[in-house]
């Protein structure tokens, strides 16, 4: 019999869904040294929180997390509530002696993500770990191209380039939901998808950000005010609008510690992208390529091959030698965005049951944060570079 631990949510909305799956699933494919027990979610409503624990497996409701905290029966709490809330339910909990798996970006602030970081330093004295969920750090094909230039495939790197486009607010009819509101998200394109190719960027090379450059715009000034607070789904419209006070786009280049050249764009502005994270490394000795929309596949150029073969080609990652794939399906049966993150929360229970240090770390989530404070400090004074 392995031991269990329990597992406290607090957050039902998207990413409660996914995360949700995850560990339901996990178990199910993954040989793990422990056996999680979905023991309590947490929500404001009692009736939607209560509807949300049945339908998606978890044995209690609470509408207070600090509730959810004291709770004897939990002994990880996994936040997936909008950023303004996440330093004091990660701080409350760390000090509670509970394991922390906290959903991206860290915090709305560096301020914040610094205590937070600090939190989770003390709390790794007394053996309880931390770790923010960079879900796309566990993409097969990401942590496959990770490998490759942690190998030195791609030699001295030169370029990267990286994208994250979507389309969901095109419409200027689209309600003012959270994502839209700097109190709740802390930005917009940017810390919602921008932290995501940064800290993808940063796995992948293996190197941090040193400098930015940056724009950032936001197209529709104002939004139909909308009841209730989902992330990405349309909503009932109260008839008045409201002022869309963070970015819909960011675009900004950087330089990697390495001497690298970069480039980033997020927007949710790209009409026809519905999810297309895009990286591309350019190295001395070869270059990679990555679009989420065709997750399954990591193409690959070994610039030492003669010139008559050269080119990219096309990896299939579902091989049992590439990371996570083997625990699934045969070759070439792919996986989906759902399974990044049953692959976190595998890693996750593993540094816990380890008493290791997971990664991504909260130190990696505030070096995430202090890149995107940089940009919207770069944007604010007319593109000037900024240090990291």
């Amino acid at each position: 019999m392995k031991p269990v631990i329990g597992v406290g949510m607090v957050g039902h909305a998207f990413m409660g869904r996914a995360h949700s799956q995850a560990w339901r699933s996990v178990s199910a494919f993954f040989d793990l040294p422990v056996v999680p027990s979905m023991a309590a979610l947490c929500g404001r409503s009692p009736d939607r929180t209560a509807q949300a624990a049945r339908e998606l497996g978890w044995a209690a409701a609470e509408t207070d997390w600090k509730q959810l905290v004291k709770r004897d029966d939990v002994q990880i709490v996994d936040i997936c509530t909008p950023g303004d809330s996440h330093a004091e339910i990660a701080v409350a909990a760390l000090a509670a002696g509970k394991h922390v798996l906290c959903e991206k970006p860290l915090a709305n602030t560096v301020a914040e993500a610094e205590a937070m970081a600090e939190a989770a330093r003390e709390a790794a004295e007394r053996g309880v770990q931390a770790m923010v969920a960079f879900n796309y750090r566990r993409v097969p094909a990401i942590a496959l191209a990770r490998r490759l230039v942690a190998e030195g495939r791609l030699g001295e790197l030169r370029h990267v380039r990286a994208q994250y486009l979507q389309d969901w607010i095109v419409d200027p009819e689209f309600p003012l939901v959270w994502r839209l509101r700097k109190d709740k998200a802390g930005s917009g394109a940017l810390g919602d998808i921008g932290a995501h190719i940064v800290d993808t960027a940063q796995f992948v090379t293996g190197q941090n950000l040193t400098g930015v450059s940056a724009l950032t715009e936001t197209f529709v000034k104002e939004r139909p005010l909308a009841e209730g607070s989902a992330g990405l789904a349309g909503e009932s419209r109260t008839g008045e609008k409201g002022t869309v006070d963070v970015d819909d786009a960011a675009l900004f280049i950087g330089r990697f510690e390495g001497g690298a050249l970069a480039s980033f764009e997020a927007t949710r502005f790209a009409a026809g992208r519905k999810n297309a994270l895009r990286i591309e490394i350019n190295g001395s000795k070869g270059s990679l390529a990555f679009d989420f929309e065709a997750m399954n596949e990591l193409w690959f150029h070994d610039h030492t091959l003669d010139g008559d073969e050269a080119g990219f080609r096309r990896i299939i990652v579902t091989e049992p030698g590439h990371p996570y794939a083997g625990a699934w399906w045969p070759p070439g049966h792919g996986l989906g965005y759902e399974h990044t993150f049953t692959h976190e929360v595998k890693d996750f229970l593993e540094a816990v049951a380890a008493g290791t240090a997971p990664s991504p770390s909260f130190e990696d989530g505030l070096r995430v944060q202090r890149v995107l404070a940089a940009v919207e400090a770069s944007a604010a004074d007319e593109s000037r570079w900024t240090v990291v």
